[in-house]
């Protein structure tokens, strides 16, 4: 099996870059492409393979991609892997006020990275779950949801870069992946 010494991070957007970049930067080096892949709808397993196959397929070689998704309970799940629509048509306080009716305020944010060799194989998936509540927006808007995702008594856009990547839900599915790529696994 060819050692990779490079990943080809598919994504546009520069903040999730400097994350991913910065917890496996010891690893091995992170570069970027954007790429328009399309994506469907389904669980956030389905979408992310999905994504990665189709990526890979554009690249013509291994790919990384990544999927974010927010989980409200008290709405059993939504809205999920769609957040980044929800987020666009309704902006954090809409979000807030999807939950208003409810007593229930706590979320799970979940990243998915989906690690796929190149076009006709399997995705291999790593995924991150982080407990949290959802909050009246604090912090600086600067990155999606953060300023409404409140763990421990910080919203995500309240903490410090470093110390967001040690509990949030990207941090914990590049743990995975990082594991993966020390064994050599690719």
């Amino acid at each position: 099996m060819a050692v990779i010494s490079n990943l080809n991070f598919i994504t546009g957007n520069k903040n999730k870059l400097a994350e991913v970049r910065a917890i496996l930067g010891n690893v091995v080096v992170v570069e970027s492409q954007a790429i328009d892949v399309p994506e469907i709808q389904g669980t956030i397993e389905e979408i992310a393979k999905e994504k990665s196959r189709r990526a890979a397929e554009v690249v013509g070689g291994p790919v990384l991609t990544e999927d974010t998704a927010l989980e409200f309970r008290a709405l059993k799940g939504l809205p999920g892997p769609y957040i980044k629509d929800f987020l666009g048509a309704l902006g954090l306080e809409g979000l807030n006020k999807m939950l208003d009716s409810f007593e229930d305020k706590t979320a799970e944010a979940v990243c998915t990275f989906a690690f796929c060799r190149g076009p006709g194989e399997a995705p291999m998936l790593f995924q991150g779950r982080t407990e949290g509540k959802i909050v009246r927006a604090r912090g600086p808007s600067t990155f999606g949801w953060d300023p409404i995702f409140e763990y421990n008594g910080k919203t995500y856009a309240e903490m410090a870069k470093e110390e967001k990547n040690q509990v949030s839900h990207r941090s914990k599915a590049l743990a995975k992946l990082q594991c993966w790529l020390a064994e050599g696994q690719i």
